[in-house]
């Protein structure tokens, strides 16, 4: 292949660009700011909790059991 070739524009020239409207500058910046908690579940784990709700209402249930458990420690310390 020569040089002329490598350099060559791939860009179809049905693509008209003047449709695109102008974009807009930091669009998402403030999504970008809160950063993000996405977490990969385990296949095992995401089948037995397969969406978003059942997910958290099961962290939740796990939250409150252990501050059960804390709660019954301090008791019995006392």
């Amino acid at each position: 292949m020569s040089k002329e070739n490598e350099m060559e524009d791939e860009l179809r020239s049905e693509y008209d660009f003047s449709q695109l409207g102008e974009g807009v500058r930091g669009k998402y910046i403030e999504r970008y700011r809160k950063g993000t908690n996405l977490v990969l579940l385990a296949p095992d784990v995401a089948q037995a909790f397969p969406t978003e709700e059942d997910v958290n209402n099961a962290l939740r249930l796990l939250m409150q059991v252990a501050q059960r458990q804390v709660s019954r420690s301090s008791e019995s310390e006392a």
